[in-house]
């Protein structure tokens, strides 16, 4: 694992960078590069920026200094997004197409598939493109579920991706169910990691 330095809390001023990094780093992401793909560059990063501003309702969003990855987390009786980022989310939606549909029924089985138990939720973990395979974001996550240990709570996400599977296992996160985005397609696999 690699050692991290200069993790920080990010703030509201981090919004658009952190926005930025998530938008590409998911551009090709076997599931979410479905739905997104009725959206033209600047309707993908209105949609992400969305889940970065929810998540920075909190102070549990790390980025790492120099831009290369971050961790949105939401801490335990907090949610993804405000009822008003909802609303916005459902605007978006609309222009998702014909795959409206299904992107509304993903949304409906991950809020059935999260553990009702007290838990940080990773809601997403990236590393911007020209920075992947330097195990960054992967010191990133190790970083922060040191703290989540501090507190013995769960850890609890969903990988739109399976090469991440192993990378989630080696931090000790198990493989709990599978959600499909449409039959046949990619699936996404929720895990969780238990509190230690």
């Amino acid at each position: 694992m690699v050692a991290i330095a200069g993790a920080r809390r990010a703030t509201p001023a981090d919004v658009d960078g952190i926005t930025d990094i998530v938008t590409l780093a998911f551009a090709e992401d076997p599931v979410w590069s479905r739905p997104l793909s009725a959206l033209d560059g600047e309707g993908r990063r209105s949609f992400w920026r969305l889940f970065v501003e929810g998540a920075l309702r909190y102070a549990w969003t790390w980025l790492l200094e120099d831009g290369a990855a971050t961790a949105l987390w939401i801490p335990p009786g907090g949610s993804e997004l405000s009822a008003e980022q909802e609303d916005r989310l459902s605007d978006v939606a609309t222009r998702l197409g014909q795959e409206q549909e299904r992107f509304g029924e993903l949304m409906h089985r991950f809020e059935a598939a999260h553990p009702r138990e007290p838990h940080y939720y990773l809601s997403i973990l990236a590393t911007h493109p020209d920075h992947r395979g330097r195990g960054l974001g992967m010191g990133l996550l190790a970083h922060t579920l040191t703290l989540i240990d501090q507190e013995r709570v769960g850890a609890y996400l969903e990988s739109s991706n399976p090469a991440n599977i192993r990378r989630y296992e080696s931090v000790g996160f198990a493989p709990i169910s599978e959600i499909a985005y449409s039959e046949p397609g990619p699936v996404v696999t929720t895990m969780w990691r238990p509190a230690r």
